[in-house]
Order: structure tokens, then sequence, then C-alpha cells
């Protein structure tokens, strides 16, 4: 417990010597500066030739700091003109890039669309080809119905002919389908054709279906 109390005390002691001389140094400072406050300046000499020299020494020792500073500016301004070059040349290098990017695109698309455009035009060929194909089955299954039970009182080759007349005349004049009726043609047949709705007459021409 003595021990305890002497460390207790010593730090005490410390502290307070440490506090103290803190404050004496600091009343000597205000005075030192007060004291410089209240002393006039005074001439290091009243010799023009001293004041001379040492006017020159500091002259000459600012003009030395003044051209390590301007030194300094120079090298700090070399080198970001160095860096804006860099800078620069980085730029065009990726404009160029960009650009021959961009035209490779522009390109590319304008490939794709003539592509595009192609394969559509020959889809589009086939489909047409298929309903081509199509038609002249239904036109030919149509026909061999009509032979099959409507046969016509002709020889043959006059039997194959109006039967492409009647069949065809749609599909190759559709601006004008109607076909003229004469006596060549079977009278049974025509009434079958208007009474099912195959052939409807001509609305001013009752000889035309």
């Amino acid at each position: 417990m003595t021990l305890q109390n002497e460390i207790t005390m010593t730090k005490s002691d410390s502290l307070e010597t440490s506090r103290d001389e803190t404050v004496n140094r600091v009343n000597a400072l205000a005075a030192e500066l007060k004291q410089w406050m209240e002393t006039e300046p005074k001439l290091l000499s009243t010799n023009s030739e001293i004041l001379l020299t040492v006017g020159k020494e500091e002259l000459l020792q600012l003009n030395t700091q003044l051209e390590m500073v301007f030194s300094c500016s120079q090298a700090k301004r070399n080198k970001l003109k160095e860096v804006l070059k860099s800078e620069q040349k980085w730029l065009e290098e990726k404009r160029e890039v960009l650009m021959a990017v961009t035209e490779q695109v522009t390109a590319l698309q304008q490939e794709n669309d003539k592509l595009s455009e192609t394969s559509v035009l020959h889809d589009m060929k086939k489909k047409i080809q298929k309903v081509k194909e199509y038609q002249d089955h239904l036109l030919d299954t149509l026909s061999d119905v009509l032979e099959e039970h409507f046969p016509l009182p002709q020889q043959a080759g006059n039997t194959n002919k109006k039967k492409k007349l009647l069949m065809n005349k749609t599909v190759e004049t559709p601006h004008e389908p109607y076909v003229v009726i004469d006596e060549t043609f079977w009278p049974p047949y025509i009434e079958m054709l208007l009474r099912y709705g195959i052939a409807s007459r001509h609305p001013d021409d009752y000889c035309r279906i």
C-alpha cells in the first residue's frame, strides 16, 4: 500500500512539474515577443557598400530560389505536355478503331438485310410454286371427275381442248374470265357447272359463262 502511494505521488509531482515548465516557457516567449515588438528595427550597418553587398547576396539567393521554382514548373509543364500528347494519340487511335468497327457493323447489317430479303423472296417463290402445283393438282382432279362422271359427247381430242379451255380461262386471263358458249359445248355439262356454282353466266351476255 505504501509503494502504491509513493508511485501515485511521484506521478502527481511529475505532472505538476511538467505543467509548471510549460507555463514558464509560454510566459518567456510572450515576454520576448513583446520586447521584439517594442524594439525599433536597426540597420545592420550604415555603410552603403556593406548594405549593397548584403542586398546583392539576398537578391542572388532569391533569384536562385526563383530559378529553381521556374525549372520545376517547366519540368511539370513539359511532363503535362507529354501526357496530353499521349492522351490525344490514344484518343485518335480509339476513334479510328470505333470508325472501323462502325463501318464493319454497318456492312454486316446491310449484308444481313440483303440475305434476309433474298431469303424472303426465295420463300415466297417456293410458296407460290407450291400453290401453283396445288392448283394444277386440283384442276387435274376436277378434270378427271368431270370426265368420269360427265363425259362430253365429242371426240377425245375435242374433249381435252374444251376441258383445258374452261378450267384455265380464269387463271390465264383473270381480267376476262368468260368463255363464249356455242353448239360445240354439251348443254347438260354447262347446266351442271352453273347449278353447282362451278361457273356463272355473264350478267349481260347469256352466251358467255
